[in-house]
């Protein structure tokens, strides 16, 4: 049987990694498919002998022209950034290729747009790699889970951040500090406000969200918040009240529509997912009939994110081998027909809050405090009142589950308080068992 033949579109990280796993693992992937994958093209800026390519395979600069190859039946692109992406993927489609895609933004803002021409074309477009990397989270929900209903899920999605906040948490230092060491072990970006401000975030959250509910993406519609505010100060007193502060990306069925949300959130210290530290990312699903899973491991890296990149090549080689047209058996987004759920806005969603306030040390501010928060309607769980700072007292209070709009009021009255200093600061809290 002739092989299937496989273009490779950027060697950076990821695409080196994938070439070498391909190379390596050759054997072990032949057993799998019983198809030798044969790589014909290669698109680079400049040739790189030190791959050990065979001479069969084309280097080349000019990417348009090597998605319209005759001799190229999947092009796996890992340039990253939206253009030229899109348009190489579209005319890649065009030209009757199956694609394999590790580019989260691209398909967050444009996926609508690219699987409806892979339909058309009846191709795939393959991104495991897509979302947190080496965790084959997009084959659980879409397949492992599809039996269920999903209620809600929660994930450490981007390892940055998460190591950030570990440091922080495990040595006290201060986000800047920490930010600054990141860049330089190669976690953080010379500009990292995708990773830092929340957006690598929502944008693997948007797809995660359609998948899970069915829903179109709408990577415009999540709330999202980044930790370049988190505090060194805010980290220690979480912990006291016995919480980790991590950054998630949340999708949850509400009573009205689907909350999406990025942002960082106060979870129970002996959570699982409170646990996981450094780079490494994890996802919790809950779902009707399991209950709750939690899938753990390798969020980046030339490895994890090569793997799931060679997985989608090997379950898009299979369906050529056993489906008609090899277009595949399961939808791009895992239904067959997408709902489009209202989703919630900030306002409209409920969690619990994290506040902390820097009042004057003066009789009845905390009544006055604890005064507007009672007629809001809005249940405090805790206060904790922390040893003066510069002539101001700490005071941290945590709330029961609260719609924000309210939250939004009820703090614009403590704001205004003449014994509060500074700006209140707000952390969201979630239990993550319901």
């Amino acid at each position: 049987m002739k092989p299937v033949r496989l273009a490779i579109l950027g060697l950076g990280t990821v695409g080196g990694g994938a070439l070498k796993l391909l190379q390596e693992n050759a054997a072990e992937i032949r057993r799998r498919t019983d198809r030798e994958i044969q790589i014909t093209h290669v698109g680079t800026r400049r040739p790189r002998p030190d791959l050990n390519l065979a001479d069969s395979v084309k280097q080349s600069a000019d990417l348009m022209d090597i998605v319209r190859q005759p001799d190229v039946d999947i092009v796996v692109e890992v340039m990253g950034g939206i253009h030229p992406a899109y348009e190489l993927i579209m005319e890649a489609m065009k030209h009757g290729k199956h694609v394999v895609t590790a580019n989260k933004a691209l398909l967050a803002e444009h996926g609508t747009a690219l699987f409806k021409a892979a339909d058309e074309y009846k191709v795939q477009i393959a991104y495991e790699a897509a979302v947190a990397g080496g965790i084959p989270i997009i084959k659980v929900i879409r397949e492992g889970l599809a039996a269920n209903r999903i209620d809600w899920l929660a994930g450490i999605i981007n390892g940055t951040g998460n190591f950030i906040l570990s440091e922080m948490r495990e040595k006290g230092r201060a986000f800047p500090d920490v930010l600054k060491e990141a860049q330089e072990l190669g976690y953080a970006e010379a500009d990292p406000t995708f990773d830092v401000e929340g957006i690598d975030a929502a944008h693997k959250l948007t797809l995660l969200a359609s998948i899970a509910f069915g829903i179109p993406l709408q990577f415009d519609k999540v709330f999202t918040e980044g930790i370049s505010k988190i505090t060194a100060q805010d980290v220690k007193y979480a912990e006291e009240l016995g919480f980790r502060i991590k950054h998630l990306g949340i999708a949850r069925r509400a009573e009205k529509g689907i909350e999406l949300r990025v942002h960082p959130t106060l979870i129970p210290a002996e959570e699982l997912l409170a646990n996981v530290n450094g780079v490494k990312n994890a996802v919790l699903v809950q779902s009707n009939a399991v209950g709750p899973t939690l899938y753990y491991g390798a969020g980046a890296g030339a490895g994890p994110t090569a793997s799931a990149v060679v997985a989608d090549v090997v379950d898009i080689v299979r369906d050529i081998i056993y489906t008609e047209d090899g277009a595949g058996t399961i939808p791009q987004l895992a239904f067959e027909n997408l709902t489009d759920l209202p989703i919630l806005s900030r306002e409209q969603m409920t969690t619990g809050h994290y506040i902390r306030i820097n009042a004057e040390d003066q009789t009845g501010v905390l009544a006055d405090v604890t005064t507007i928060l009672s007629r809001a309607g809005i249940s405090i769980d805790a206060i904790m009142q922390q040893p003066r700072l510069k002539d101001l007292i700490p005071i941290v209070i945590l709330t029961d589950p609260i719609v924000e709009s309210v939250m939004d009021e009820a703090l614009a009255q403590i704001q205004a308080l003449p014994a509060i200093h500074g700006e209140i600061v707000r952390i969201r809290l979630e239990s993550l068992d319901n």
